[in-house]
């Protein structure tokens, strides 16, 4: 033995000995903290579509943010001119970014403009004064201030989020910023989704007021108001006390306390007049804990103050004795107890009917502090853990029924080389898994999917290779220039071949979102790895049997034996099938950009959700109850086989709203014996579907420019352009049989496009590299005998490589889950039509643009 060969065989050691360090903490969790952290990663990280969990996509609402700091700079400005005895009345001025305030008379425009210039100095403001009418303040955000503010708010929001989490307690959750004003928000495994939305997305603005006296005829101001139709109840707070400004005591302002009745439980809201000077805000809070006590046992939120919170605070005690004090969350009074006496203790108390769960996530909001802005749920993806293990076991399932076809069909067809070929796909495998665990990747459902297509493909570099073994033992060499020609010749088609998939899978990665990522990393590393496996440890395998004389030659089975078939004369038959194809597929296209087509929630926006009943149940029997408690049109689909519930309600709302929830409840009380448990949720509002149609299109045109690309310098452009025209006609074929089924448009669907593009590439490529070869070898052949040569000279091996193919996607249709279902119905049709315009598609359009050699 060599010795180049003996440091290769020790190199694979070395990888298969890595490969077990590295996958170990999956298998076992007990190992020291310097093992994971120098010998081997984390391990595989499951998705939430695996492990259950919650995803959540939140917008920072800038604009509040510097509305809010407005707001806070104008207050401060009144309070400081009431301290000269001046009063400012605060004018509607018709637009967010700007306040206008008037003064008494011109004798407090002097006093005015001072406060502003020594305490304002990042407000743009003007005092104007005319004859005849009362002086006027205006006040805005300098731009350079807003500017500012607008990006601090998401970061600061980010790490206020962050801290909440850390203190909730949920294992390797994942907080990071998208975009400019997006935060994404991964919490695996995580029990209460709902409790935890709750905590994330609270403002938590703490402030501390005194209720002001003489608010007893609040209740008849309000009415009023109602009546005049200036404002209707659930309306905002601000409005209301703009439409009572003049009929309330200077100085005060409305706020409303939500009383619970101990008998009832019935929840009513109460109006208190409250003065407008902030007191005390959430800054002074040092700690917050959850503790049991009260008349009644019950938690409250224990508030400890920092040291200045704490003198401000017994101040404020002794001022305030005998009077009502406010604490107000988010501009809601939480409590307003009676000071009997002055506090000097640095603590204080927030009362209000808490639950355990509601006490101690307030307190971990006032500890990490108030959010700069209100957050908006634009996008909500909720997994169940018994649905995610479903998941899996069903991906588990699939992929191995296909695998043992696969691997038995190698073995069957081309015996020895067979099991080199599956000795190589498991290799690939392995350094699939190895890889997805030392980048820290999250294995997902889809993911799971491509790895089953991964498998499928994998055996196609060996079958070319095979089948460029059975010419050479055609033509009578010996075993080793048989091995070397097989491996030789087959190289540029397997390398141009995987290129152009992996092309898709990297357009797929950069512009996907989600799962969708998890297909593409998969599918990627599955490409890469299997050039690794086949072209380095199976040449390996063969050239160490070879030089120990163990192999002296190879028997293969024959499917199909040199066909001479004219595929060519075929060619205008098949244009006219697949004209009717592409008109199917463009009137899909135009019914899709019209909105006429079944689109998922993912490109409309609005919801979908799925339910598991523990009782068999008819559709008959949820759409009349869901009808009658207004949810009419929703989209309902059972899974018979499991007893499963999908709902869809396609809606154009930017946030996310709590239908979820309503339906939920409806379920609960009129179908109690069915016992629906809700599994998954996924919401997404508008602004995110728009976003996600706009990728999947900059995706689709992407990676068609990058194969045109790469065609154009490996072969020539003539080729790029029939490839290109192939791949058109392929997806829109698929996606007009697609349409006519009736299947729904979403993202997978558009991922499985994609993936058949690459797919279809992968077959083109081949008879293209075999077309090129032959025109270097026959340079007076007509052009159109000699595609035929091509295309029957590769018969074998495209049969061979989508049969292969056909059992991973078959077996992921049959036994994959209504999940994936679709997309695997979108790759079984694809992959035929696939296969189909590389014969009769491709190759005559590069006989039609070869018009010096067409005669």
């Amino acid at each position: 033995m060599t010795t180049g060969r003996k440091l290769k065989i020790a190199l694979v050691i070395f990888l298969v000995f890595f490969s077990g360090l590295a996958l170990l903490p999956n298998f076992y969790s007990g190992l020291p903290e310097w093992w994971t952290k120098y010998c081997a990663p984390a391990g595989i990280n499951l998705g939430l579509d695996l492990k259950g969990g919650l995803h959540v996509v939140l917008r920072v609402d800038r604009a509040k943010a510097l509305e809010n700091t407005l707001d806070f700079a104008a207050t401060d400005f009144k309070n400081l001119l009431a301290e000269k005895g001046i009063t400012a009345v605060r004018l509607d001025s018709g637009r967010a970014d700007e306040i206008l305030l008037t003064l008494p008379n011109t004798g407090a425009t002097d006093a005015a403009r001072e406060i502003l210039k020594d305490k304002f100095a990042s407000l743009d403001s003007s005092v104007s004064a005319e004859a005849g009418s009362f002086p006027r303040v205006t006040l805005k955000l300098k731009p350079e201030e807003a500017e500012n503010i607008s990006k601090n708010s998401v970061d600061q929001a980010l790490e206020i989020i962050r801290n909440r989490i850390d203190q909730f307690g949920v294992a390797e959750p994942i907080v990071l910023k998208q975009g400019e004003e997006q935060i994404v928000v991964q919490l695996p495994g995580v029990q209460d989704p709902k409790r935890a939305i709750d905590l994330i997305g609270q403002t938590a603005q703490l402030e501390f007021k005194a209720v002001a006296e003489g608010g007893e005829n609040l209740p008849s101001l309000i009415d009023d108001a109602i009546k005049a139709g200036q404002w209707q109840r659930g309306g905002s707070r601000k409005q209301l006390n703009l439409a009572l400004q003049g009929r309330l005591p200077q100085g005060t302002e409305v706020y409303f306390e939500q009383v619970v009745d101990r008998d009832t439980q019935v929840k009513s809201e109460v109006p208190l007049l409250m003065e407008s000077p902030v007191l005390m805000t959430g800054a002074m809070v040092k700690d917050a804990q959850v503790r049991i006590g009260g008349n009644f046992n019950e938690p409250y939120v224990s508030l400890e103050l920092t040291g200045s919170g704490a003198q401000t605070f017994a101040q404020l005690t002794e001022k305030y004795e005998k009077r009502r004090m406010a604490i107000i969350l988010d501009g809601k009074v939480r409590s307003a107890p009676v000071i009997t006496e002055k506090i000097a203790g640095g603590s204080a108390q927030i009362t209000g009917r808490f639950t355990h769960a509601e006490a101690a996530d307030l307190a971990i909001v006032l500890r990490a502090g108030s959010l700069p802005a209100p957050v908006e749920i634009i996008q909500n993806l909720t997994v169940g853990a018994s649905l995610g293990q479903d998941s899996i076991n069903k991906g588990i399932y699939s992929g191995i029924i296909g695998t043992i076809l696969v691997v038995g069909f190698m073995l069957l067809y081309y015996r020895i080389s067979g099991l080199i070929a599956n000795i190589g796909l498991l290799f690939n495998i392995l350094f699939l898994f190895v890889g997805l665990a030392m980048v820290g990747a999250t294995l997902t459902l889809p993911g799971i999917a491509g790895i089953i297509l991964t498998v499928g493909m994998a055996v196609d570099a060996n079958v070319l290779i095979y089948e460029r073994m059975r010419e050479e033992m055609g033509a009578g060499k010996s075993i080793k220039a048989v091995v070397d020609g097989g491996f030789g010749k087959a190289a540029s088609s397997i390398i141009d071949s995987q290129v152009t998939t992996l092309i898709t899978a990297l357009v797929l990665f950069l512009f996907g979102t989600g799962p969708i990522k998890g297909f593409a990393v998969t599918l990627s590393m599955g490409i890469i790895f299997n050039l690794v496996a086949v072209l380095f440890i199976c040449r390996l395998i063969y050239d160490s049997m070879i030089g120990a004389r163990r192999l002296h030659q190879l028997h293969f089975m024959q499917m199909l034996k040199r066909s001479h078939i004219n595929f060519m004369s075929l060619r205008k038959v098949c244009f006219c099938i697949s004209v009717c194809l592409v008109l199917v597929g463009l009137t899909a296209f135009v019914q899709l950009v019209r909105g006429q087509a079944r689109m998922g929630v993912d490109f409309t926006g609005g919801l979908m959700l799925q339910y598991r009943a523990a009782q068999p149940f008819t559709l008959e029997e949820v759409r009349p109850v869901l009808s009658q408690n207004g949810f009419a049109g929703l989209d309902l689909q059972r899974v018979s086989s499991d007893n499963q519930l999908i709902i869809k309600l396609k809606q154009s709302q930017d946030t996310v709203g709590d239908d979820s929830d309503r339906i939920t409840a409806v379920l609960d009380e009129h179908l109690k014996d069915k016992h629906f448990a809700l599994e998954s949720k996924s919401e997404i509002g508008a602004s995110v579907s728009s976003e996600l149609r706009s990728k999947a299109i900059v995706a689709i045109v992407l990676s068609l420019l990058g194969v045109v690309l790469y065609l154009a310098i490996r072969f020539d452009y003539r080729f790029g352009l029939a490839a290109t025209a192939a791949t058109f006609h392929d997806v829109l074929a698929v996606l007009g049989i697609c349409w006519l089924c009736g299947k729904e448009f979403d993202l997978l669907l558009m991922t499985a496009l994609l993936t058949l593009a690459g797919y279809s590439l992968n077959d083109t490529v081949v008879i293209f590299d075999r077309i090129r070869e032959n025109l270097r070898k026959n340079k007076e052949m007509r052009f159109f005998d000699l595609i035929n040569v091509s295309i029957n000279e590769t018969l074998s091996r495209s049969v061979i490589t989508v049969l292969t193919t056909l059992f991973m996607v078959v077996s992921l249709f049959l036994f994959g889950g209504a999940t994936i279902h679709d997309f695997a119905f979108a790759l079984l049709i694809g992959m035929l039509i696939g296969t189909y315009s590389s014969m009769f598609i491709a190759s005559p359009l590069v006989a039609m643009l070869w018009k010096d050699r067409r005669a």
